[in-house]
């Protein structure tokens, strides 16, 4: 059985859950939740930790272990996900293209939709081709400010 635990972030609440001392889920707490035990675990502790790092502009990777669950398109998807510097935004057409291919865009906008750990794994970087925000887990406005404050701490 997982355990999980919420916390308020800059953005909102946020549950943070793990099975066996890996991260499993990082999700908005008002849009979904995980079947777990409501328990702070020492994983849950560290992942915490480490996202107030990220919100104060002080950490641009997170090195805690995760585990992924998801069809293996998906776990493709947030992998390359993972390889998305810093402050830096890429298309669906960009991850489509690094992923092998080209025309699955629409289908690695899905797989963002599906991105158990978000911020972690960050779908937050991910925009249109032409340059425009779309969809996000957590909804724009907040999508907006996660890409906002990794610009603006780029330099730090």
């Amino acid at each position: 059985m997982k355990n999980r635990y919420f916390y308020s972030f800059l953005i909102g609440e946020i549950g943070i859950a793990e099975k066996g001392g890996q991260i499993t889920d990082i999700f908005f707490k008002n849009l979904r939740d995980v079947e777990a035990n409501l328990y702070e675990s020492e994983a849950i502790k560290e992942a915490k930790r480490q996202l107030e790092e990220y919100f104060s502009g002080k950490r641009r990777k997170f090195d805690f272990e995760i585990n992924l669950c998801g069809t293996e398109f998906q776990k493709k998807v947030w992998k390359e996900l993972l390889k998305i510097d810093y402050g830096i935004c890429v298309s669906y057409g960009d991850i489509a293209e690094r992923i092998g291919n080209k025309k699955a865009a629409r289908a690695v906008g899905m797989a963002n939709n599906k991105n158990p750990i978000v911020i972690v794994i960050p779908c937050h970087r991910v925009i249109a081709s032409n340059g425009k925000l779309t969809g996000y887990a957590g909804g724009l406005e907040i999508k907006k400010k996660l890409i906002d404050l990794e610009i603006n701490n780029r330099n730090y």
